[in-house]
């Protein structure tokens, strides 16, 4: 600490290496972006850096270090605006609609599990850290202002206390309360459900490989018979950045069986981990010998054995950060 305050930037870096990762989660929470998390972990770190004379170490490192990464992620949600998925702008489709992806929105974006730990991030956290970047729980976030979505991430996922959120935040402990308040009433309503961590805790590890081994495998041989038997009959399907998306069993497969299972003329895949769910990196080629492009991940929440939500995010410029390959041979 002494050799990073003299200006030693080798030494603030072996300072932070050790919370990069769990600060970069908190990122993600806050914007819904990997690529945003990026950005705001960054200039978080160089406000950290150039005001590291203002830490006067009454608290611990931890805590500044997120005082400042949560102002500065409040920063990013007062000019971006909160991050949407299909579901939010309007109602499902009945039928398959081939349509250009919308570009003019912000939208919410896969988180590798490679970068989360196991358990609560503390003993007081109410959430495990997977369970706090599940797709619907990140997605409940983005409806929350910022000053009520930062007060539950600190609270209910890293364990800090209202009088310390208080500090962080430079507002009153009844301020945080009331947003803590808020915030819990709308992400209740948001997820009426178990989480998925609860749901996959039920599921034999076996099974959970067979069940996602045999989407995959309908996907790559265009066997609608066989994804049938996969899905929930209130199963949904979205891509953003497409704005239709689908709901009920008959809709789904109007559209799987229009678009993917036949219009896509090869898929190659590998298994993946995003937002603490199963979930898969499709590849499509012009052929079956052709090279195959990286074409989405598809992140996958299940109801039991079977699956209830598909929500596939068409954007091939997510692979690095699962430190996956852009194409297959």
């Amino acid at each position: 600490m002494v050799r990073a305050r003299d200006g030693d930037d080798a030494a603030f870096t072996r300072l932070v290496q050790p919370l990069r990762r769990e600060l970069h989660a908190h990122c993600y929470r806050m914007l819904g972006s990997t690529h945003d998390a990026d950005d705001a972990l960054q200039d978080a770190l160089l406000r950290a850096w150039r005001g590291l004379d203002r830490f006067e170490g009454r608290g611990s490192l931890r805590s500044w270090l997120y005082t400042v990464a949560t102002r500065t992620c409040l920063d990013v949600v007062e000019t971006r605006g909160r991050r949407a998925l299909p579901v939010d702008l309007g109602p499902s489709s009945e039928h398959a609609v081939l349509a250009q992806p919308l570009t003019d929105i912000a939208w919410l974006g896969p988180y590798p599990d490679a970068g989360l730990g196991a358990g609560p991030a503390a003993p007081e956290a109410r959430y495990e850290q997977r369970e706090a970047v599940e797709l619907a729980f990140v997605a409940a976030l983005q409806h929350l202002p910022g000053n009520q979505r930062a007060a539950l991430l600190l609270f209910e996922v890293l364990g800090f206390s209202a009088a310390e959120i208080a500090i962080m935040m430079d507002t009153s402990t009844a301020s945080v309360n009331s947003a803590l308040q808020r915030a819990r009433r709308i992400v209740t309503e948001k997820i009426p459900g178990p989480s998925q961590q609860q749901t996959l805790r039920e599921i034999d590890d076996t099974r959970l490989r067979e069940v996602v081994g045999a989407f995959c495998t309908a996907m790559e041989r265009g066997d609608a018979t066989a994804l049938v038997a996969l899905l929930t009959k209130d199963v949904t399907w979205s891509m953003p950045p497409l704005a239709h998306w689908y709901h009920g069993l008959d809709a789904v497969m109007d559209f799987a069986v229009e678009v993917p299972l036949t219009r896509c003329p090869s898929w190659r895949y590998l298994t993946t981990g995003a937002n603490g769910q199963p979930a898969v990196a499709f590849y499509l080629g012009e052929s079956a010998t052709a090279t195959h492009l990286a074409w989405g991940i598809t992140v996958l929440t299940l109801r039991g054995e079977q699956i209830a939500e598909i929500t596939s995010f068409l954007a091939p410029e997510d692979f690095p950060a699962f430190g996956l390959p852009a194409s297959l041979p």
